[in-house]
């Protein structure tokens, strides 16, 4: 039966030719290429499309848990906008008393490590300003935990 060709009779003992079944072809393979390619159109005009909100502020909770920190006991480093490009200007005390720190952030560094260092206060508070990016005041906690035997606090609003 593998020898024969498919139109020829197969089965004639019993009356009648049977023929056997024509070979199948696949033809169930589907191509999706186009459907991902407009997938990715979509996904890019919507993201082009789109309008993004960064103005609006973002309402915090306040705190439930935890205690104030005392400044007069305290470290205080304001990190405030401005200063060198694309960074923040470092002040060592409360508010943007007497001139910034160099620019260079190596330097910034130092100073700021043998400051608090040099104050023999157990706690170290950080202010920022609200523009501030995460980066600049993650280096200033860096720097002030330089410190052995510190406590790292960062300022937020207290709500009565």
């Amino acid at each position: 039966m593998d020898d024969q060709a498919w139109n020829e009779p197969v089965g004639e003992e019993e009356g009648g030719a049977v023929l056997p079944r024509r070979p199948v072809r696949d033809t169930a393979d589907m191509d999706i290429t186009p459907m991902i390619d407009i997938t990715f159109l979509l996904l890019i005009f919507f993201l082009v499309a789109s309008i993004p909100d960064a103005t609006s502020a973002v309402q915090l909770p306040p705190a439930r848990h935890g205690k104030a920190v005392n400044p007069r006991t305290s470290v205080i480093l304001t990190v405030a906008e401005g200063g060198r490009p694309g960074g923040a200007s470092v002040y060592l005390g409360d508010g943007k008393v007497g001139t910034p720190l160099a620019p260079d952030p190596a330097e910034q560094d130092a100073l700021i490590t043998s400051f608090v260092r040099d104050s023999y206060k157990s706690t170290v508070l950080i202010k920022a300003e609200k523009g501030v990016k995460h980066r600049e005041v993650s280096r200033v906690a860096a720097a002030a935990a330089r410190v052995e035997g510190i406590q790292l606090h960062l300022a937020v609003l207290e709500v009565e």
